[in-house]
């Protein structure tokens, strides 16, 4: 069974906990603490897998967690780190939080490989903690908890065209025609029940990719058919190729369906419409004497003056379909090489650390500025540093946080250094 959605639970693992022993050895006076720091958690991470092209395994096990870090011990022994889970998925799959829909991920050309959940960090061993005031510290850091979602994968076609149209319309004959696809052909309504992706080749030029998105009639944006199951395919392609019934065998008049699909994108996604479409009227092979005449140019005298192309053809016999596909060529040239992909919407560390204190200090005798406390302290431990996009959250919370201003308050100017924990970096506007 074809699935492309699916909800799961995810959790990254608890960082283990420092440890608390002092050094105890024959002829060594007074050895101080050497408790252990915890190993870190492990990240849970999703990853593109290109033999994978359905979310089917997902509906059989939906509990996903990465290891915890083990906790430190004595002899300044560091916790064993918790085992990274890596998460297979097909390209294309958008990662959704499970109450907002806000978008955390989408493993989309570029994006092969994603850290959706960082482990938590370990705690620090009370060997940390001895000072000259404290020589005896008997406590540790506990290991930050790790972080848990339920996540929704969808999964949405990568392709250059989208083929829509009504049931039995011939979209599978098509697409058998002009690709290597193989798809199920019959004379019945819904003898596809999942997407279908066929590449096509042209001479002297390059191909393009084609998806045949079944399941659409009137009200598929309200669910009706399969409409809700694979509206969500269409969302990447670049040009759409609207296939039609010009014959009318099933007695439904073709320029009402395709106002009836365009309806129904238009409903499901505002900006579908304003791609490049062209009509492909088929079954042409079955016109009697001037009918074909008369219908073709009905259909021209209501879309062409708004820009969309009529193409007669026949997917059983071949007419016009060469055409058809170098007119589609040309669109997406046109079109450029963009590629539909949503960006990321959902920031966890915003929702869980938002209000915990933090303090910005000059340190005079270091000559450095020091911003400490649980907030920075939980951001640094949950955010990706050596990503572009954990980077980019770590600048946006030094602004939004009020981190800048305060250092700006207490005289910083650029090239002085700052340190957050185990983070020193030199400040530059």
């Amino acid at each position: 069974m074809f699935a492309d959605s699916a909800k799961i639970y995810i959790r990254s693992g608890k960082g283990g906990d420092g440890h608390v022993s002092f050094r105890r050895e024959l002829y060594v006076a007074a050895g101080g603490p050497d408790g252990g720091d915890g190993g870190r958690g492990g990240d849970l991470v999703f990853e593109v897998d290109p033999g994978i092209n359905t979310l089917n395994d997902f509906r059989h096990v939906r509990k996903y967690c990465a290891g915890d870090g083990q906790p430190g011990s004595k002899k300044r022994c560091h916790g064993a780190d918790g085992a990274d889970l890596v998460v297979k998925v097909p390209e294309g799959t958008v990662v959704r939080e499970a109450e907002t829909g806000k978008v955390i991920a989408d493993l989309s050309y570029g994006c092969k490989r994603e850290v959706i959940l960082k482990g938590g960090r370990g705690g620090k061993g009370n060997m940390h903690y001895a000072t000259p005031t404290m020589q005896v510290p008997k406590y540790a850091q506990p290991g930050r908890p790790g972080r848990e979602l339920y996540v929704i994968l969808e999964l949405k076609t990568i392709a250059d065209v989208g083929l829509v149209g009504f049931p039995n319309v011939g979209k599978s004959t098509f697409l058998s025609r002009v690709s290597n696809a193989k798809p199920k052909i019959a004379n019945y309504h819904f003898t596809t029940l999942q997407p279908m992706l066929g590449v096509v080749d042209l001479d002297d030029t390059d191909g393009f990719v084609i998806a045949d998105i079944p399941g659409l009639i009137e009200g598929a944006s309200d669910g009706a058919g399969l409409g809700h199951d694979f509206l969500r395919h269409i969302e990447r392609t670049r040009v759409f190729i609207h296939m039609v019934d010009a014959a009318s065998t099933e007695g439904r008049d073709p320029l009402n369906d395709i106002k009836i699909i365009n309806n129904e994108l238009d409903r499901y996604n505002k900006g579908l419409l304003g791609r490049p479409q062209v009509i492909a009227a088929n079954k042409t092979d079955v016109f009697y004497g001037t009918e074909e005449d008369t219908v073709i140019s009905l259909l021209k005298e209501e879309f062409e003056p708004k820009g969309i192309k009529v193409f007669p053809i026949s997917a059983v016999s071949g007419k016009g379909v060469k055409e058809l596909l170098y007119y589609v060529k040309g669109l997406l040239d046109k079109a450029g090489k963009e590629h539909v992909v949503f960006e990321r919407e959902y920031e966890e560390e915003n929702q869980t650390f938002a209000d915990e204190p933090y303090t910005v200090t000059y340190d005079g005798k270091e000559k450095i500025y020091v911003v400490e406390g649980p907030r920075i302290e939980r951001m640094l431990g949950y955010t990706n540093l050596d990503s572009e996009k954990g980077f980019s959250f770590f600048q946006k919370f030094l602004h939004t946080s009020g981190i800048i201003k305060e250092l700006e308050g207490l005289g910083i100017e650029e090239g002085d250094t700052v340190k957050m924990y185990g983070l020193q970096f030199d400040y530059y506007k």
